[in-house]
């Protein structure tokens, strides 16, 4: 065997060594990161700095076996296949099974199929004019409320009209700018990488590079404590059934939070879009240096401010965007939580893909208004399974991942719009009880 970890310099290895899984997962740390692509052993612990996905997604999947989320994040892995090979420092000894950590392998097998059965039926193919129709239903929308308000006047029905009309069409670029953050629309993911920074900076005053660095992580590891960046709630609220346990335990009290499915209503949808995103964006583009997302986000407030200054001045400009940021924060939080927030939330447990995915994601039902008002992730199931897949085509892949499911016992929950959004403040309620318990009791 290779005698990675013994005869080599952490973090080093040799061009053609043969590995054990044990000799694999001791490589990582942060200073010392190993990975596996189909059986081939790579060192990145130098180039994890170099990711375009960013450092953390990458590391997260060190010591372990990455083919899975290398296949569902990159669109075209032969182009990826030349930044690897200088990486590649051996692979698998041959008596040792594809997959680590005592995983399924005819589940993996069979995930494996069905995505390329869905690459065979076109189902990564986009339909230009879904997207170029979705676009200009944004551009309309911000055009018809600054129209209605420079023909009519400020009043306050109007005023709050066109506040509605904005915020409609920021949740809605806001859908957009997933699109393609995702590599979902274009071959070529330079020009999905161009319209990210147009949809997500001119569109939306945001940043490209700090929504890939953050949403990738929780694709790659959903869920998941100290891996998935939406589950860390800052000591605000304790989610899921374990977290609150283990604050209770170590009597941890920073909030009352068997009250946070009440105070949730104040803090969160109100909040996390106009405050926190806000100077967590501005923070990571001025202390990275990223001039690049700095000057596309200022380009939507110089556009914002020269349309309304003159028709409101700048308090009232600045307390109309405060109100339409306030509007699309209720809309966001409320859309994205619905399809994680009740389900399973814990350390990592190196589950397969489907697995993983299955169990920290679930659907809410089809209808043109869902498939609108979420952007297609009542469809979260097949988005987190294919992230690369056009949003138009979830619901044909819908029934074949339903169908695997049934095969492996792996439950698929669909639920109402209703239901998705009461099980949010039902879930943090009983995380808040199961804190308390153990608060008193443990």
């Amino acid at each position: 065997m290779g005698g990675g970890g013994q005869l080599t310099e952490p973090g080093s290895g040799r061009a053609g060594g043969v590995y054990t899984w044990e000799e694999v997962q001791r490589h990582s740390s942060r200073s010392d990161q190993w990975l596996v692509i189909d059986r081939k052993v790579y060192n990145i612990t130098q180039w994890a700095t170099r990711h375009p996905g960013g450092l953390r997604v990458i590391s997260h999947y060190a010591g372990e076996d990455a083919t899975e989320a290398f296949a569902a994040f990159h669109p075209d892995p032969t182009f990826v296949q030349k930044f690897l090979k200088p990486l590649q420092i051996g692979e698998l000894a041959a008596s040792e099974p594809s997959q680590d950590r005592n995983k399924n392998a005819a589940i993996i097998q069979d995930f494996h199929a069905l995505r390329a059965q869905a690459e065979s039926e076109g189902l990564f193919q986009t339909q230009p004019l879904f997207f170029c129709l979705h676009l200009g239903h944004i551009v309309l929308l911000e055009a018809l409320a600054w129209l209605m308000i420079w023909h009519w006047g400020t009043n306050w029905i109007l005023t709050l009209l066109c506040a509605v009309m904005l915020a409609t069409a920021q949740s809605q670029a806001g859908w957009l700018q997933h699109d393609f953050g995702h590599l979902s629309v274009f071959k070529k993911s330079s020009w999905n990488h161009l319209l990210h920074k147009f949809a997500i900076g001119h569109l939306k005053g945001a940043s490209a590079n700090w929504w890939n660095h953050r949403h990738f992580q929780h694709h790659a590891k959903p869920n998941i404590f100290r891996k998935d960046p939406d589950v860390n709630m800052l000591s605000i609220f304790v989610v899921g059934a374990t977290q609150p346990v283990e604050y209770g335990i170590k009597k941890i009290k920073h909030m009352p939070y068997h009250r946070q499915h009440q105070y949730f209503f104040l803090v969160g949808p109100p909040l996390l879009i106009p405050v926190f995103f806000h100077i967590q964006i501005m923070h990571t583009m001025i202390s990275r240096h990223d001039w690049v997302d700095l000057v596309w986000s200022m380009s939507y407030y110089l556009r914002y401010f020269c349309c309304y200054v003159p028709l409101y001045g700048l308090f009232g400009s600045l307390a109309l965007i405060s109100f339409v940021r306030f509007l699309e924060s209720h809309w966001f939080v409320w859309v994205t939580q619905m399809n994680h927030l009740p389900m399973d939330i814990d350390h990592e447990k190196h589950r397969d893909w489907l697995t993983m995915q299955l169990q920290a994601t679930c659907n809410i039902e089809q209808s043109f208004f869902n498939d609108w008002f979420s952007g297609h992730l009542n469809f979260q199931i097949e988005h987190h399974l294919f992230p690369t897949m056009p949003r138009h085509n979830y619901h044909l892949v819908a029934p074949h991942v339903r169908a695997l499911c049934e095969k492996y016992g792996i439950p698929y929950q669909i639920k109402t719009m209703w239901q998705g959004l009461t099980d949010i403040v039902r879930s943090l309620k009983n995380s808040g009880d199961l804190w308390l318990d153990a608060y008193l009791h443990k």
